[in-house]
């Protein structure tokens, strides 16, 4: 992946919520005007979006309809069975507030659930089950956004998503690797199979793909709420799903323990972001239970003691990365669901314990594994013990890398920066029958064994890395960003604030320069075609050195720009993820 520098000033359109004819500008990475703007990985979500800021609705009403349309486009990685994270920007009242959706274990989970035995299942054969699957959380976050900060109602919001849902879409080349990815899990689950298989095989490319049962979801939504959710017979479809998995001939998957009581007490979180401070800029993040703003945070604090805007990129590029890894030793120790840990935000966030962690770092050598730091004498919180009995060790977990992003802003400059997710690729692969969304894999974010902060427990959020974010200069919005990508969410977001700011990319540049994610692990994840760049052996020479399983890409982001002159810039990938869509209400000229 190259760095791909994108005009800053692509044309846009104002379409109406049911007419999604493609323009022959389709999938523009890059747009700016005035007005509204919104960036999606999905063609059709994005327009989605427009047609409700077009019709009045703002950045809320917005977020809600491209989250439903990408739930339709993008089954694998998002939906109404799975759940998420918020960041709000109410411009009248300059204040930020966020959403947590996120899913919560079923009443009956244990601490050994993925351990029986004292040992670790399988990680595969963990995800391919009902027991994987955590209360959706998505309905009741579009419902308590929309109710408290949104101007529409579900009927008027999810229209343009029943509309694509009913109509179809043509699945492109991205669609069909990602089902390729998946065929050994879906063809468990008939119904999963039927959809997006054929013969055992993903569809091919170009296949008008229709889902008539996701539209009856959303009908059902439109005219119930709310409720029709979370209690009645969708309810029971998806307890039933989750309980005995609908599963081939001669097939068996662990079942879950999913009850009617589990979904009707499924509460979202208003939780009070997480707020540091960057060579000038303050960025507002999610808090716990995602880790994402506070390990950002506390690896930006770990940066800004360094000059890096005098320096050579690959030196700047190497404190990055053992930035990233430090903050990540301590993600990995204290994080988990603040319900049910006392983690010392306080202290991670510290700019005290920031300078005794930059003292670890060697400006010319790489360090290949950072213990947790001591945090609490930084904590200044007399509710958090001073330390735990023990300190937890720090280690790398696995977790699944898929999710979706997406960023909307109104007129009235309002602002949703949101990342929603089912987990892996496909989530637990298990599809309601007759509701056509797939259900999430996102118990298999605990740890499967502990003594851990993010152990399961019932009724616990597990720890997640989304990290929806907006910046702040001068006490204006001036960018967000977010990502999918499991763990290297955290580094994508931290790369590309630190390509933005410290090494003066424009975002689309930013965003679209190579990923590289150090997450305290014995190797450093890159994408394909960057080992043995200029820019790889630049970096080696510090120590630096790369994860030989390499990965397809790394994140798929979306970002929006708040230029000084008033305009806007909406910013998608413009080559990962089958290239994004980013649009405006009045294009620029």
């Amino acid at each position: 992946m190259t760095p791909n520098a994108l005009p800053q000033r692509l044309s846009s359109t104002i379409i109406l919520a049911l007419a999604f004819s493609a323009p022959a500008w389709a999938k523009t990475p890059v747009a700016s005007g005035t007005g509204g703007a919104v960036a999606t990985i999905s063609e059709p979500a994005s327009q989605a979006a427009l047609s409700i800021l077009n019709k009045g609705g703002n950045a809320v009403d917005a977020a809600v309809a491209a989250a439903a349309t990408l739930g339709v486009t993008d089954p694998f990685s998002c939906g109404v069975g799975g759940g998420g994270f918020m960041v709000i920007y109410l411009a009248k009242e300059k204040r930020v507030i966020t959403l947590d959706h996120r899913e919560v274990a079923p009443a009956s989970f244990q601490p050994d659930a993925f351990a029986p035995d004292g040992k670790a299942m399988d990680f595969d054969t963990a995800v391919a089950s009902g027991m994987a699957v955590g209360v959706p959380g998505t309905v009741r976050g579009w419902h308590d956004a929309l109710d408290r900060y949104g101007t529409m109602s579900f009927k008027q919001v999810l229209a343009p998503a029943i509309k694509v849902a009913t109509d179809g879409f043509r699945l492109n080349d991205n669609f069909v690797a990602l089902a390729k990815e998946n065929e050994k899990k879906f063809a468990l689950f008939p119904e999963t199979a039927t959809r997006y298989l054929k013969d055992g095989k993903a569809l091919p490319a170009g296949t008008l793909l229709r889902n008539p049962d996701l539209a009856r979801t959303y009908r059902l939504l439109s005219s119930g709420g709310v409720k029709a959710f979370y209690s009645g017979k969708l309810a029971q479809a998806i307890v039933d799903a989750v309980n005995q998995p609908p599963v081939a001939a001669g097939v068996s998957v662990r079942p879950g323990r999913m009850s009617l009581g589990d979904l009707a007490n499924y509460e979202s979180r208003w939780r009070q972001p997480v707020r540091s401070t960057y060579r000038g800029y303050e960025l507002v993040g999610m808090p716990l239970p995602s880790s994402g703003g506070v390990t950002i945070a506390e690896a930006l604090n770990i940066l800004e003691g360094f000059d890096l805007h005098a320096m050579p990129r690959e030196k700047a590029e190497h404190l990055y990365m053992e930035a990233a890894r430090l903050a990540f030793a301590d993600r990995n120790a204290y994080l988990a669901d603040p319900e049910y840990v006392e983690a010392p935000v306080a202290g991670l966030l510290s700019k005290e314990y920031a300078a005794r962690r930059r003292e670890l770092i060697d400006p010319t050598q790489a360090h290949h594994h950072a213990q947790p730091g001591d945090p609490y004498p930084f904590q200044r919180d007399l509710s958090v013990p001073l330390r735990p009995a023990s300190a937890p060790q720090s280690k790398l977990l696995s977790e699944s890398a898929h999710t979706t992003h997406l960023a909307v802003s109104d007129k009235d400059g309002n602002i949703v920066a949101y990342t929603f997710t089912i987990e892996s690729w496909g989530g637990s692969g298990i599809t309601v029958p007759g509701y056509g969304f797939i259900l999430n894999n996102e118990m298999t974010d605990f740890d499967f064994t502990g003594p851990h902060p993010n152990v399961p427990e019932a009724g616990k959020r597990p720890r997640s890395s989304m990290s929806p974010t907006i910046a702040f200069r001068n006490g204006k919005p001036a960018f967000t960003i977010g990502s999918p990508g499991g763990a290297t969410i955290i580094t994508t977001v931290l790369q590309t604030i630190f390509n933005h700011i410290d090494l003066g990319m424009d975002m689309p540049a930013a965003l679209n320069a190579p990923r590289i994610s150090e997450r305290n692990g014995l190797a450093t994840s890159i994408e394909p075609g960057f080992a043995g760049s200029a820019q790889a052996r630049a970096l080696e020479r510090f120590g630096q050195h790369w994860d030989d399983a390499g990965v397809e890409e790394i994140g798929a982001a979306n970002a929006i720009v708040f230029n000084p002159d008033g305009t806007v810039t909406a910013v998608s990938e413009g080559k990962r993820h089958g290239v994004g869509s980013a649009l405006v209400q009045k294009r620029g000229h």
